[in-house]
């Protein structure tokens, strides 16, 4: 219990820190209005990055943690299965909700009840805040796929707070 919640809150100050600066929107941006929005839609792809970079990177250490005692997976399904239950276990204490696929390399993992979004289900008006808050997550998903040896693509998207869906594209090779 006590870890998840020093999570959540590291989770939510990292979050805060990142969007807390007012990014320099560098040179060749003019001042007004038009550079301002510029500069402010570069910092928060910038803060989006490096979010996603640091789950990516956590994501790889629990990839190369967490599967020791597993015998070589066989199929992507099988990895997908593994994140699903044993990775979501060990960071959030529970599993994903829900695993859909369409056999061609695209997978759909659905939580109902996503803990780093669950404080900010109350109302509709957080639902555009939503976005960075998922941006680590992706990062994990995409780094423990990488240790597991399958290149993806990992995308977020919430409809309804605190349910959320991410996206696992694997392209063909």
């Amino acid at each position: 219990m006590a870890d998840t919640v020093l999570f959540e809150f590291l989770h939510t100050e990292m979050v805060a820190e990142l969007w807390a600066h007012d990014p320099d929107p560098g040179p060749g941006v003019s001042a007004g209005s038009r550079g301002e929005e510029v500069g402010a839609t570069t910092g928060q792809k910038m803060s989006l990055s490096v979010l996603e970079g640091m789950g990516f990177r956590v994501g790889q250490a629990l990839g190369e943690r967490l599967p020791r005692e597993m015998l070589a997976f066989r199929e992507e399904l099988d990895v997908l299965k593994f994140l699903c239950k044993d990775l979501w276990v060990a960071v959030f204490q529970k599993q994903m909700d829900s695993l859909r696929t369409n056999h061609q390399g695209t997978y759909v993992l659905q939580d109902n009840s996503f803990p780093l979004l669950l404080p900010m289900a109350s109302g509709l008006q957080y639902l555009e805040e939503a976005p960075k808050f998922l941006a680590f997550t992706c990062g994990l998903l995409r780094g423990a796929l990488c240790t597991l040896g399958i290149e993806s693509v990992v995308t977020a998207s919430v409809a309804a707070l605190p349910v959320c869906k991410f996206q696992v594209v694997i392209p063909k090779s």
